[in-house]
């Protein structure tokens, strides 16, 4: 396996950090991941150690506030600048690759942002796969979300704690402790961001039906960071007839560190057979050495 770093131009010319994984044969398709609030590229190792040998190469960046790269910690001034930054990451990743299928997966609020994306366009896109995506139903104080709403306008950046338990994330003791220990985290969001994220996740809800690419939900039915009834009302939404909801009994928000983590890859290896029957290999622009 060879994992790559670097960065990218992003929106408004912001420089963004990514990493890419490559196995050591051609490839069969691209999976680009979104990571979610908080988080950064590295919290997905579970899913590049499952996927790459299995001949997928891997990608994925932080977010603007996040990681390692550069901005305000939990702000953005619009959801635009998810939505171009993700455009820019993803012309980024074909300018290195040809001929190649390309699924993306968006994680909690990398869901809303995959599923914002997809809605807007879906050029070169096979599938579409969200784990936990946030979508309305969140478990922050309603008091910091009504006065995230009220400084929206007049203190766009405030910002503050939003309260979301480590504990929530995973019932695997090794993944609490790579939570506490992980220093990329943080917990913040502002002002902004929450008025950016409500209005975002209604505009989603009413294009729902528009969606036409081949959708996988995924989502822990005892998950307290994002609720489940949030993907139920959305797949409901969804005419698309190529849709899968998966609800997986007893388990939280961060599916791929969970303790069943391995029936969840299992049952996200199959999807992804199905979706890349006959497709053609990965040609590169570029040659990693390996």
């Amino acid at each position: 396996m060879k994992q790559v770093e670097g960065t990218f131009v992003g929106y408004a010319g912001d420089s963004l950090y990514y990493q890419s994984w490559h196995p050591e044969k051609p490839s069969q398709a691209i999976v680009t991941l979104v990571h979610g609030l908080g988080g950064h590229s590295g919290v997905f190792q579970h899913v590049v150690e499952y996927l790459v040998p299995q001949g997928y190469e891997v990608y994925a960046f932080d977010l603007r506030g996040h990681g390692r790269s550069p901005g305000q910690r939990g702000h953005i001034n619009s959801w635009r600048e998810f939505r171009e930054d993700l455009g820019a990451f993803l012309q980024h990743i074909r300018a290195e690759r040809l001929c190649c299928p390309h699924v993306l997966w968006g994680h909690s609020l990398g869901g809303t942002i995959v599923l914002d994306y997809v809605l807007h366009t879906a050029d070169d896109i096979h599938g579409v796969i969200v784990t936990a995506p946030a979508l309305g139903k969140i478990s922050i104080s309603p008091v910091k979300l009504a006065l995230g709403r009220l400084l929206s306008r007049t203190v766009p950046r405030f910002s503050m704690k939003l309260g979301i338990r480590s504990s929530w994330g995973s019932r695997h003791p090794e993944a609490l402790a790579a939570y506490m220990q992980d220093p990329l985290r943080h917990e913040y969001g502002s002002a902004r961001l929450a008025t950016e994220f409500f209005s975002t996740v209604d505009w989603i809800y009413k294009h729902a039906p528009e969606l036409n690419l081949p959708l996988l939900i995924m989502h822990g039915s005892a998950d307290r960071v994002t609720l489940p009834e949030g993907s139920r009302a959305f797949f409901q939404r969804v005419i698309f007839p190529d849709k899968e909801h998966r609800e997986y009994p007893g388990s939280y928000h961060d599916l791929y560190v969970d303790l069943n983590y391995q029936d969840v890859f299992t049952d996200l290896a199959t999807w992804l057979d199905q979706h890349l029957v006959g497709a053609e290999k990965c040609q590169p622009r570029i040659e990693y050495a390996l």
